[in-house]
Order: structure tokens, then sequence, then C-alpha cells
């Protein structure tokens, strides 16, 4: 892979993951467990890898911003996540603070 290619895919990841910090905030104003949260996901056109994606849940449980519980559904026990509180507020504010970037980059672009 030349160089550029790297640098590409480095920074493309860099995008991505702020994006989808938010994209899971937003998903979880709905309660889902982590196989249906990324089949949401995937839905809308952004696909994650559960190896990205639990890691994140845990870290943002841990920061306050999601809720989640054990339940059995369908003779499994899985796990479900919404937002909480706090995590409904941080949501608002990144939303309107991703409105903002977004504006001025279409500006820029």
């Amino acid at each position: 892979m030349p160089a550029d290619a790297d640098i590409f895919e480095t920074l493309r990841q860099e995008l991505r993951r702020g994006s989808l910090i938010l994209a899971v905030l937003a998903q979880l104003r709905v309660e889902r467990y982590g196989y249906g949260l990324r089949q949401a996901l995937a839905e809308t056109g952004l696909e994650i890898e559960e190896g990205a994606l639990y890691p994140m849940l845990r870290r943002l449980e841990t920061q306050g911003l999601l809720t989640s519980e054990w339940r059995e559904e369908e003779k499994r026990k899985k796990r479900f996540y919404r937002l909480s509180a706090d995590g409904e507020a941080v949501l608002i504010r990144l939303t309107a603070e991703w409105r903002a970037i977004n504006d001025t980059l279409q500006h820029l672009l």
C-alpha cells in the first residue's frame, strides 16, 4: 500500500471515531443490545466492528453516558444499553457542536 494510502486510512479512522461515538449515543436514545445496535448502525451505512463497539460501550458507560442491564431474551442473556440523563445532555451538546463543525466544513469545502 502506498504511503499516501496509509496516511488516508489513518485520517479516515480518526474522522470516523468521533462520528461513531455520536452515532452510538444517538442510537441509544432507544434501548438496544450490542448486536442490535451494530445492525441499526449498519442499516444507516455506519459499519462498526465488535472489537471497536464493545470497548466504546464500556467506556461510555464508565463515563456515565450510558446505563446497561443484563436480561434474558430469546433464551439468551443480553446486555441492553440506553442513554443516561447525562448522556442525553452530552448528546444534545455534541449534536450542536457537530452541526456547527459541519456547517463550517460545508462552507470551506
